[in-house]
């Protein structure tokens, strides 16, 4: 199995791009001009059942701690809750931000992989995880900069002494 450093699933459909499922490689051939999407997923990869189509990410060559599921419609489509990202679905506003917002979560996702995303995932349960991912990130640098001030005051305080 081919190993992959992350896997980021996009439901443009929902998102960014209203679409029919029918378009999707059109529609990703046009976003993609650097031919980086390896995998495109359509309806034939869903799994019908109860008159719905899922989501199912489990049948991928892709190890599922490492992959992200965004979509305004996650919890109630996709088997696999544990990757997803629930977000609001875009209605066409000029000011939606959702995704430009998601950026820098998934920049530190993407150059500091986690074991298992789902249980990163899971400590933003109920959050809108752009704004708790930029207040965890002030609370960690405030704490790493005090700690640092500190063993400078220790050291300081040695040099005193000596």
């Amino acid at each position: 199995m081919e190993q992959h450093a992350f896997t980021l699933v996009l439901n443009l459909n929902e998102t960014l791009v209203y679409s029919d499922w029918k378009y999707v490689d059109p529609v990703v051939e046009r976003l993609d001009g650097e031919q980086c999407i390896r995998c495109r997923l359509s309806r034939s990869a869903t799994k019908y059942q109860d008159g719905k189509h899922y989501r199912d990410h489990s049948g991928h060559d892709r190890n599922p701690g490492k992959l992200i599921y965004i979509s305004g419609h996650t919890l109630e489509l996709c088997l696999q809750q544990e990757n997803c990202v629930q977000i609001k679905p875009w209605k066409l506003e000029v000011d939606d931000t959702t995704l430009l917002d998601l950026i820098p979560f998934l920049e530190f996702v993407a150059t500091r992989p986690p074991r298992d995303i789902g249980s990163v995932l899971a400590s933003y349960e109920g959050k809108y995880i752009p704004k708790e991912f930029i207040k965890s990130s002030r609370d960690y640098q405030r704490n790493k900069i005090i700690f640092l001030l500190s063993c400078l005051i220790i050291l300081d305080a040695r040099d005193t002494f000596f």
